[in-house]
């Protein structure tokens, strides 16, 4: 494993860090759980492999994450790293919530302390309307000084501008966390973001590294681009671990065949480590990306559930495969859902909670004209 500098706090974090969002999961009465006995064997592996930075938060896997990750922490686990937990801003109505759900989720994850605590997507509207108002820096803060946190971030989905905004506000902030990859190098803070938060000396965890998959299984057309030697996830990562403003990268690694192969790749991470040949590729391959996906989805699940049934990351899946594999090969599995588009009533509670601030409803109504052409 290769370590690398986290801002100015004076840590050293592995180059790959075990993001939970994505863990192994089962059916049980009817709904999707976290295989539990796969998630904590992974994470554990993980860890004894060198990775030192776990990544967790109150909604992922419906709240059931940081209960697994509470587990797999014992045994002398937790000493071996950094915890990272985040504070799920949308959900604080009043500002004793803060402190509540800070107590909850310390006792799910059996610690007496997160060292990487998070408010979570912030954007300029929460950030206004919500940190400010109930004061959660100031919470923060006394959390701090109390020894329940560490260290103070945030996590983030907005524009550019709201981005150095949100960083310039409070003198605090150690960390943020960004979505960044070869094809976002221009979305949400992107690259100039990136450099702006490490020159303000945070360290920078960057989240979707492969786009929620997108760039893992990728089109021919895609993987074409690349030299051989590699696999488009490997290039996917390189492209992350080439640049000396990244502290660390998260993968939510579902499959122990991923951990495997994250953890080979880290080992031959550094910065600097791609010539510029191979950085013009990117370039190539961004172009290819942004000409073939229809809904820029990361399947973070944000959006579930959904009060009418769909499966709304499961809908835009295939939907996206129109450009790749043609409108009759993707309507034959959109065929089969037992809830298709049609039945969204436009009630835009998924849209809230989308970081990726997707129009779902108004796409829903283009998908369903889509393939409803194709007798769907």
């Amino acid at each position: 494993m290769k370590y690398r500098s986290f801002g100015k706090t004076g840590i050293r974090v592995s180059a790959l860090g075990f993001g939970c969002m994505r863990f192994p999961t089962v059916e049980k009465d009817e709904k999707r759980v976290i295989d539990r006995q796969r998630a904590i064997t992974m994470l554990r592996n993980a860890i004894d492999n060198g990775v030192n930075y776990v990544d967790t938060a109150y909604p992922y896997h419906g709240g059931e994450s940081e209960e697994v990750v509470g587990i797999a922490l014992e045994d002398g686990y937790r000493d071996k790293v950094y915890l990272a937990d985040k504070c799920p801003v949308w959900l604080l109505k009043k500002e004793e919530d803060f402190d509540r759900i800070l107590d909850e989720q310390l006792a799910k994850l059996k610690t007496d302390h997160i060292d990487f605590y998070l408010l979570h997507a912030l954007d300029g509207n929460r950030f206004e309307n919500t940190v400010k108002k109930f004061h959660l820096i100031s919470h923060m803060e006394k959390a701090k000084e109390e020894g329940k946190i560490r260290h103070l971030g945030f996590s983030f989905h907005d524009n550019l501008d709201s981005f150095k905004k949100i960083i310039d506000a409070y003198d605090g902030w150690e960390f943020c966390q960004i979505q960044y990859n070869y094809v976002d190098v221009c979305h949400q803070a992107g690259t100039e973001g990136l450099r702006y938060a490490a020159g303000k000396g945070l360290g920078v965890v960057i989240m979707e590294p492969l786009r929620g998959g997108k760039l893992a299984d990728v089109s021919l057309h895609l993987a074409e681009t690349f030299p051989a030697g590699k696999t488009p996830v490997e290039w996917a990562l390189d492209f992350i671990w080439d640049q000396p403003e990244v502290s660390l990268l998260l993968s939510g690694m579902s499959a122990e065949k991923q951990v495997e192969d994250n953890l080979l790749y880290a080992d031959r991470s550094g910065a600097g480590m791609l010539t510029e040949e191979e950085r013009a590729v990117f370039g190539k391959a961004k172009e290819i990306f942004d000409t073939m996906a229809l809904v820029k989805c990361t399947k973070c699940r944000y959006c579930m559930p959904c009060p009418s049934g769909l499966d709304i990351p499961g809908i835009f899946s295939i939907y996206n495969r129109v450009p790749v594999d043609g409108k009759e090969a993707a309507a034959k599995d959109y065929a089969v859902l037992d809830v298709k588009a049609d039945a969204c009533v436009a009630c835009k509670r998924c849209e809230k909670a989308c970081p990726q601030h997707i129009n779902i409803s108004g796409e829903m109504q283009v998908i369903r004209e889509t393939f409803e052409e194709s007798g769907n």
